[in-house]
């Protein structure tokens, strides 16, 4: 840890500093990123994780960074390849133990590349996002990443076409980075509590776009990304972001602006192609490119504070350990490998097949333990998979689904996508949220007003100037009486936007 005091950020969430302690207290904030955002309990870092192997030699090597891999036994050629970058103070056996890769990796057969960085770099062993010598392409630490990249597709005989890279905070923007600056070597990416690309070239600017808005348009900060590799016409990356709400280390506004950056990359618009509610308090946004499949994921998780959302669990939709900035809420790592493909199945949001979506989602009967769905025949559909909250939970060869199990007065939210006779699934359809019947759901009612009135009749938190509707977290645009949505409760402090009628 830094020698001289440094401020932690919160674990609960409060109000944002005014602006004017946000200008007073920039440097102090960086700092609070580069040093103690992120860093284990000083003298508690975890062993050396086992299966974790140092390469003292992988090529060029200008940004001074070490190299660690993973593989499970019996990898075969062709596998994908995922970069894990740590954020501040922590090393690369740390986010290892703790981030629930290595689980995937053995579960669904990859290799791991885990850089690491040093005080002999940055003072607080950080990704120097934020530094143009650094963090662009052909140069410093980007540069060095690519290098491990080419050595580990070699060694294993990897798919260079299937490489991907995550990371945490600082490790966050520099994923940002290396996905702008090397769309050619990267296929997908997931921005964990981290920044837009190229959101900063110094470290006094860093604060700004830690803090707040840079006020940028979809286009200006796309412009960021096409800048980064001149010439490149794609494909571009899909990409992952997550963010807490309760993020006031790097504030919520960056996952909007990230969200805004690649969509534009991509050429389709801010508006989501589907919104589903996620366990933990998360909901995912969808974005489709123009044939219907996910091109960006906007994963924002009600309430959570800095740091990788991860689910420690038995289950395969579960991962991780809690920790210091390894928050108990979601297993990022499950969505995000599934976003990829990795587990060879639908991620959500979409799949690989032709098929179009399902027309008619609707909801045909409720109880206290059961839901009861149908829809519209696909031409072409062998059968249909039906998610629950992005999670497979039935394969039906008919229009109808019966979910059962589930709580008493809770919201669900329910898509549906055709499956032709190679198994490939297709388009997603749009989703249906019901509530079980019984005691703990919401009362259905709506409410229509400003931004600013959801957010003080306690319908709405604000952060970063913008709304999010309780619950969901879904965001409602600028926090201010000029932006009006319509909010529907559907559970217990839990609203979702009901624009469209309710």
């Amino acid at each position: 840890m830094n020698s001289s005091p440094l401020p932690r950020p919160p674990t609960t969430a409060r109000p944002p500093r005014p602006v004017r302690r946000r200008i007073a207290t920039a440097v102090t904030g960086v700092l609070a990123l580069l040093a103690a955002c992120l860093g284990a309990v000083a003298g508690a870092g975890p062993a050396a994780a086992a299966g974790l192997a140092q390469v003292t030699s992988f090529g060029s090597n200008p940004g001074n960074l070490t190299m660690y891999e993973y593989a499970p036994a019996g990898l075969p050629a062709g596998a994908p390849v995922v970069v894990a970058l740590h954020g501040c103070t922590q090393s690369a056996s740390d986010y290892f133990a703790h981030s629930g890769w290595q689980k995937y990796a053995d579960l669904w057969g990859f290799a791991l590349v885990l850089p690491q960085t040093s005080s002999a770099n940055n003072s607080q062993s950080c990704f120097s996002w934020f530094d143009p010598a650094k963090d662009t392409r052909g140069k410093g630490e980007a540069a060095s990443v690519v290098s491990m990249v080419t050595h580990a597709v070699t060694q294993y005989g990897s798919d260079g076409r299937r490489v991907y890279v995550t990371g945490l905070s600082a490790g966050g923007g520099m994923t940002a980075d290396l996905l702008a600056d090397y769309p050619d070597v990267f296929a997908g990416g997931a921005v964990d509590s981290g920044l837009p690309a190229q959101c900063a070239t110094s470290l006094s600017a860093a604060s700004t776009c830690q803090y707040g808005s840079v006020n940028l348009t979809p286009a200006q900060l796309g412009d960021k990304v096409r800048a980064s590799d001149p010439g490149y016409q794609g494909p571009w990356p899909r990409v992952a972001i997550w963010q807490g709400a309760s993020d006031y280390t790097v504030y919520p506004v960056n996952g909007t602006e990230l969200r805004d950056q690649w969509t534009n990359v991509w050429g389709v618009g801010q508006t989501a192609s589907s919104t589903q509610a996620l366990p933990g308090g998360t909901t995912l946004s969808v974005y489709n490119d123009p044939s219907g499949k996910p091109a960006v994921q906007l994963y924002q998780i009600a309430g959570m504070a800095h740091g990788l959302a991860v689910d420690p669990g038995s289950g395969t939709e579960q991962c991780g350990t809690a920790g210091s900035y390894y928050l108990d809420t979601i297993c990022s790592s499950y969505y995000t490998a599934r976003f990829w493909g990795l587990d060879g199945s639908t991620p959500p949001g979409g799949g690989g097949g032709t098929l179009p979506a399902p027309g008619g989602l609707s909801v045909s009967g409720t109880t206290g333990s059961t839901v009861s769905l149908s829809w519209s025949a696909v031409s072409g559909a062998a059968s249909y998979r039906v998610y629950r909250g992005g999670t497979q939970v039935g394969s039906p060869t008919a229009t109808s689904y019966t979910d059962t199990g589930l709580a008493a007065g809770t919201a669900y939210s329910y898509t549906v996508a055709a499956v032709d006779s190679s198994g490939a699934a297709g388009t997603v359809s749009a989703p249906v949220t019901v509530t079980t019947t019984g005691s703990g759901g919401g009362s259905g009612q709506c409410f229509t007003d400003s931004n600013y009135n959801q957010v003080a009749a306690g319908r709405a938190h604000q952060s970063g100037g913008y709304a999010y509707a309780d619950g969901s977290n879904q965001n409602m645009g600028l926090w201010n009486v000029f932006t009006t949505h319509t909010l529907k409760q559907t559970g217990a402090d839990y609203y979702v936007i009901a624009d469209g009628g309710c």
